[in-house]
């Protein structure tokens, strides 16, 4: 239960706006390719075996998923001093039990639910956390959550609007998504499909597509109708979480469609839980088997993963790969571009060609899509096409990767070097999709880099999330009771509101943002919060 706490606020929420300077590369060694290696051995897993830490079912078994589970990790891997961060929201965050209560209140206000393999656990460094690149895409601080731009949508890429049957989304020519499944091995911060994957979480109510062969057939009916459809993307969710059997009624069930050509099955297993890609495990064998059939009739099956960071490469996810490569199963990566994760020329080319090195094609670097509770993760669109042009020429043509933005509003994926109009200074671009069909393709579609963020406006979310969590509410639920006061105005900003259709924020009568909290203390989030389960 939370403990009231009306006569004090965080003073780590007393922070500065944080400066647009680009956050020092880590030190630690990116990948692990020592076979045998415990990579594993500054967790509090350092005692279990190899065998059983790289097997799939002790991964699941193991997977932090709520906030007990995430308290007990960190509290054993932890040291109790942390090194600093360079993030001026973070920098007050030096001990073990800051971090905890920061991490824990987080679970408050984010979009996503947590949910970390152990293999993800292990690749982030505990002696420094703040400010590494594996704990940046999955666990986020409370401290270190911005205001969102006013224009960014829980669902920013109109997946919904482009839905003819539930569970399909069809926006391209000869393409369409399947989405099988609203489970995930892990949830990532920045989840496109934040409005659908995982569990509810304190803001945000999902729409789950759970696996139903009801739904499935639907499914199916609608691309058997459709004989211009010759490539299937089958996602969700993610496909690792498909049983065996659904892998392969699902995949014989398209290939047995005369016009469809093309299956892709996307999947971040092999990135978070590599170790279940060997021989003998059903889910291995189902999609080899399909791969091998699909060959035999000329069409092709392959793998869709999704690394972000050189450092998620172990021995055990080159093992895998290449165990699939044995078997003739093309994998291919997509990866999002993410500030202070992979956004220098140093960080990328290495994940590329650490990708290259053991058999995945890299395929896309996105630039990070406009979903809400993650503007600290995003970057200007003129920093992604500043990496396309450094990069391009100092890897294989066949090994580069293309760099694109998926258009909010449904326009689909364009090269981000392809805008109509764009202006660094203000951070507005302006793309066309001419290749679609109808009205969207003669739409204009807009894309808003992250903007400065005004001092005041930090401040007054800073006190909204205190405020939210002494009265034992979510950020959402405290906007909500603003709905009632006369003397606020709302404007859409701030807050994930997916009951609203957008996010919200509260400003003054005359317009100011001035509730700053200089000058005032607070005690920690732990003192707030107390126990949370």
């Amino acid at each position: 239960m939370l403990r009231a706490n009306t006569t004090a606020v965080h003073s780590a929420l007393r922070v500065r706006a944080p400066r647009t300077t680009r956050v020092a590369t880590h030190v630690r060694p990116v990948s692990t390719f020592v076979d045998g290696e415990r990579y594993w051995q500054n967790t509090p897993w350092k005692d279990v075996t190899t065998d059983d830490f790289v097997s799939y079912r002790w991964q699941v078994r193991n997977t932090v998923n709520n906030n007990r589970t995430l308290q007990h990790f960190l509290s054993e891997a932890l040291p109790d001093t942390l090194g600093s961060s360079q993030n001026p929201l973070l920098q007050h965050i030096r001990h073990k039990q800051e971090f905890i209560d920061d991490a824990v209140a987080a679970t408050k206000l984010a979009p996503m639910a947590i949910r970390l393999t152990p293999h993800v656990l292990s690749r982030i460094d505990w002696s420094n956390p703040l400010d590494d690149p594996i704990r940046k895409q999955f666990l986020p601080l409370a401290s270190g959550i911005i205001p969102d731009h006013e224009k960014l949508e829980l669902d920013s890429l109109h997946e919904e609007d482009d839905s003819p049957v539930p569970g399909l989304v069809h926006r391209y020519p000869g393409r369409a998504l399947f989405l099988a499944t609203s489970i995930c091995p892990v949830y990532c911060r920045f989840c496109t499909r934040s409005y659908a994957v995982g569990a509810n979480t304190e803001t945000v109510t999902k729409k789950p597509q759970k696996p139903s062969r009801k739904r499935w057939e639907t499914v199916f009916q609608y691309i058997e109708g459709r004989d211009d459809l010759q490539d299937i993307v089958v996602s969700g969710g993610d496909a690792y979480y498909l049983q065996p059997e659904d892998l392969l009624e699902i995949g014989d069930r398209l290939l047995g469609m005369e016009h469809i050509s093309r299956i892709r099955f996307a999947s971040k297993g092999l990135a978070v839980a590599p170790g279940r890609i060997h021989a003998g495990d059903p889910w291995t064998e189902a999609l080899i088997a399909l791969s091998k059939k699909g060959r035999k009739m000329g069409k092709q099956v392959c793998l869709h993963t999704h690394i972000n960071h050189a450092r998620e490469i172990t021995w055990v996810t080159r093992k895998a790969a290449n165990y699939l490569f044995e078997h003739g199963v093309i994998v291919r990566n997509q990866s999002v571009l993410l500030k202070g994760v992979n956004n220098s020329a140093d960080e990328l080319s290495e994940l590329i060609k650490t990708l290259s090195a053991i058999n995945i094609q890299p395929y896309y670097v996105y630039q990070c899509d406009m979903v809400q509770g993650v503007e600290d993760l995003r970057t200007p669109l003129h920093e992604i096409i500043h990496l396309d042009k450094k990069i391009r020429g100092t890897i294989s043509g066949f090994m580069m990767p293309s760099f694109v933005i998926d258009l909010p509003g449904g326009g689909g994926k364009r090269l981000v070097s392809t805008h109509e109009e764009y202006d660094a200074e203000t951070g507005l671009a302006m793309y066309k999709a001419v290749g679609l069909d109808g009205e969207k393709g003669n739409k204009k579609y807009y894309y808003h880099d992250p903007k400065p963020i005004q001092e005041a406006e930090l401040a007054l979310l800073n006190r909204h999330k205190v405020q939210a969590l002494e009265n034992g509410q979510t950020l959402e639920q405290f906007a909500r009771q603003t709905l009632c006061n006369p003397a606020t105005t709302i404007t859409p900003t701030l807050y994930p509101m997916p009951a609203l259709g957008q996010g919200i924020s509260v400003r003054q009568p005359n317009g100011a943002m001035t509730d700053a909290l200089v000058g005032q203390t607070n005690p920690s989030f732990h003192q707030q919060l107390g126990a949370s389960a």
